[in-house]
């Protein structure tokens, strides 16, 4: 092999390895956003009543205990069973998103908890109503508390994109072993791999601590 061919064959390589961080990015974040929306809504619910937690908490469970691997091709099968034929993008991210929130609620619902009785009663005794005392009051405190648990469980969905390979999505790790079998180069690419997915949350995680720096306390 000539140095030329050695040197485009790596250029190529690495683009195709950006293309692949590039869809688990926006997996990621997809899944990400909708999962905390709908932890939010659950954590919330399940604050707020005991029949709501007790009615959301089989969700909360299975997709806690069920290993991701097997709810990504679970769902996919029964997608097909019922004549419902989405794209891997769209399948997975269902799946992601579904299990991402069963975590963020959990995180959410312990955030709130963390906000002492007399803080709440203080704020109505302000006369802060019901909204009022949730957005200055409640919301600070428990975002403060909940927001490191957030990421971790951002960057863990992140790093799960790369099981939708399994129903063929092209991400990340799906592209490294593309590049594998093309290759043979198994130890340059899976370095290359390791160290885009290393950017990748180092700059999130960089991104978070700022953002926290600025939550009110």
């Amino acid at each position: 092999m000539s140095n030329t061919y050695f040197v485009g064959l790596s250029f190529q390589s690495l683009l195709f390895l950006l293309e692949g961080a590039g869809r688990t990015l926006l997996l990621g974040f997809c899944a990400g956003f909708f999962g905390t929306l709908l932890g939010l809504t659950i954590g919330w619910l399940r604050f707020q009543s005991r029949i709501a937690a007790a009615v959301l908490a089989p969700y909360v469970d299975i997709c806690r205990s069920v290993p991701l691997l097997i709810q990504i091709i679970l769902v996919n099968a029964l997608l097909g069973v019922f004549g419902v034929y989405w794209n891997a993008f769209t399948t997975g991210l269902l799946v992601l998103a579904l299990y991402a929130g069963a975590y963020f609620s959990e995180v959410f619902r312990a955030g709130l908890h963390s906000v002492p009785i007399a803080t709440i009663r203080a704020g109505r005794a302000l006369g802060l109503n019901g909204l009022q005392n949730l957005a200055h009051v409640v919301m600070p405190i428990a975002t403060r508390v909940a927001f490191p648990g957030w990421v971790n469980i951002f960057l863990g969905t992140l790093k799960d994109t790369s099981l939708v390979a399994v129903i063929g999505y092209v991400e990340l790790l799906h592209a490294t072993q593309i590049l594998i079998t093309q290759t043979q180069q198994a130890l340059i690419v899976l370095l290359g791999s390791g160290a885009v997915y290393f950017i990748m949350c180092a700059v999130i995680s960089s991104l978070s601590r700022r953002f926290e720096i600025g939550i009110p306390k």
